[in-house]
């Protein structure tokens, strides 16, 4: 596996990505991972999933927003977060001769990845969510689903039991609507960011790995 440093024109900014380049890209296909709102690019998650895939053949790339690669903490406007995902499919496509583009995220960086792709704004073959943030902390009322309805792209959900922006049960209420073949992974225990319970005796690296099992094996049905 190499691994590429790339910088890439949103624009009139420019974000940082890693291009994790298999010896043998697996079918032509190219995996995209965006970050949380309160992380970056350099998350453990997002890190180790990028480098599994990449082992597993499958050409991944990891990419900040422009508001992290600035310094800032707030989150940019929908519109800037949705250009993002545009520049960088279009980077990679052009750079890296892919045939099918998958868009991933943790939390945000998916939810935004399945708003941009609802609108038209990317064409992803799939979608990876790690971590969907269905609804605000105590707000299940205020739920961030209308736009997945109208997607007609396969998705893989990962959601864990214990999760404050997603309600297990209001999840699988929304999946079984939507109109695209969906799938749902559990980590029982994990929180929004899959940390399980101590009593569990699972060490941040064995749910890692079974986030990281799971999603090749759906990458390859």
């Amino acid at each position: 596996m190499n691994t590429e440093r790339k910088i890439i024109p949103v624009d009139q900014d420019a974000v940082s990505a890693v291009v994790s380049i298999p010896g043998r890209v697996q079918d032509g296909t190219g995996i995209l991972i965006a970050h949380g709102a309160g992380n970056d690019m350099e998350n453990p998650l997002i890190v180790h999933l990028a480098e599994g895939l990449a082992d597993a053949g499958y050409l991944t790339v990891r990419f900040n927003f422009p508001y992290k690669e600035k310094g800032r903490k707030g989150p940019d406007p929908q519109k800037t977060l949705v250009r993002t995902w545009q520049c960088v499919v279009r980077f990679v496509r052009e750079n890296y001769g892919l045939s099918t583009v998958v868009a991933a995220g943790k939390s945000m960086g998916g939810r935004v990845a399945s708003q941009a792709a609802a609108d038209g704004s990317i064409l992803p073959d799939r979608l990876i969510f790690f971590g969907y943030p269905l609804h605000p902390p105590g707000k299940k009322d205020r739920l961030r689903d209308a736009h997945l309805y109208d997607l007609k792209t396969p998705m893989l959900f990962f959601a864990g039991t214990r999760d404050a922006l997603c309600d297990l049960a209001l999840l699988k209420t929304v999946l079984e609507k939507l109109a695209a073949p969906w799938s749902l992974d559990i980590v029982d225990g994990g929180d929004h960011s899959f940390n399980t319970l101590k009593s569990m005796n699972l060490n941040r690296q064995d749910v890692y790995d079974q986030i990281l099992q799971s999603t090749i094996a759906w990458l390859g049905s």
